[in-house]
């Protein structure tokens, strides 16, 4: 019989809200079971790969119920709680949330304010590499293979694969199976930073770490640019830089009524976002996925086959 954990949540946590709240939620090995409206993943655990059902089955605050396909042991109960937690962002600060909300109260009826991550920050990088400069079907269907190649395989699944699994995997094998395309052995180097600890998450989330040291340090990393850095800086809950790319240019031009050129835009959006301080991300971001439900519907009903492969505006 599957191990089951009940993990505690803050007063405002609502599962459906929380995990759908940023594209990697439609990422495998990540599953929103809409009917159910419970999620399902993977999780690269010590004894192995495990699948899990997480679901929040009273009111907003109330405990999620986890449910595993095997046993755990109790080094690895604790691991899962760990990721479990990281992913939902369960300790978020909630000085943090009301901060936001003070600074921008668009957001504070709906309580919008924690966007879904991975369990893991290497899963985040990763993730985030695999999102530039391709379109959202790609980025599906590369995080898909990326599972299904390398991951560890438990019932119906395969949990994300891990930095060491990556590390020794051949640049050309990510290539040819995975799809990756030029980004194999940027992929590949990032895998082994990560073994070697030269990525250290604890440095990159200690509050007496500045978000300009942050950053700098992030820009140094293979395949690591300034719209990526600016996306794993709020994935690891820094939320003072925006991650600048084309749907920030048509977020400008449709939402926002600017004009000029693409760069005279993207710099106009950035300048629009400063008044909301070190919450700019949130603000921008909430923008973004307001447009895309207006267009898709909410996010809790969008199918990861069909809704969500192409909830960018380019496909509206």
């Amino acid at each position: 019989m599957g191990t089951r954990l009940t993990i505690q949540t803050p007063a405002d946590y609502v599962l459906s809200r929380d995990v759908c709240s940023y594209g990697y939620f439609v990422l495998a090995p990540n599953y929103w079971d809409v009917a159910a409206q419970r999620l399902h993943r993977a999780l690269a655990l010590d004894e192995g790969g495990a699948s899990c059902v997480i679901e929040q089955t009273g009111d907003k605050g109330s405990a999620l119920r986890v449910r595993f396909d095997r046993a755990l042991s109790r080094p690895e109960q604790a691991k899962a709680r760990s990721q479990i937690s990281r992913m939902l962002r369960l300790d978020e600060d909630h000085q943090s949330l009301k901060a936001f909300h003070r600074i921008d109260p668009r957001w504070r009826r709906s309580g919008r304010g924690r966007l879904f991550r991975s369990p893991t920050l290497f899963e985040d990088v990763i993730k985030t590499v695999t999102s530039c400069n391709v379109a959202w079907p790609s980025t599906v269907n590369m995080n898909k293979r990326l599972c299904q190649s390398l991951g560890e395989k438990c019932e119906g699944s395969h949990a994300f694969p891990t930095a060491k699994k990556m590390s020794r995997t051949r640049p050309g094998t990510l290539r040819g199976r995975c799809r990756v395309g030029y980004r194999d052995v940027r992929m590949v180097e990032l895998a082994k930073l990560f073994v070697r600890g030269d990525i250290d998450e604890s440095w990159l989330c200690d509050p007496l770490t500045g978000d300009d040291d942050v950053f700098t340090f992030l820009v140094t990393l293979p395949g690591i640019g300034p719209y990526s850095a600016g996306n794993i800086m709020q994935l690891l809950g820094r939320y003072s830089r925006l991650a600048l790319d084309t749907e920030s240019v048509r977020h400008g031009k449709t939402i926002l009524a600017m004009s000029g050129t693409d760069a005279q835009i993207m710099k106009k959006v950035g300048a629009h976002f400063d008044k909301f301080g070190e919450h700019k991300f949130r603000s921008y971001w909430f923008e973004l996925w307001r447009f895309y439900e207006k267009k898709a519907g909410p996010s809790h009903t969008w199918e990861r086959e069909e809704t969500a492969t192409a909830f960018t505006a380019s496909n509206f």
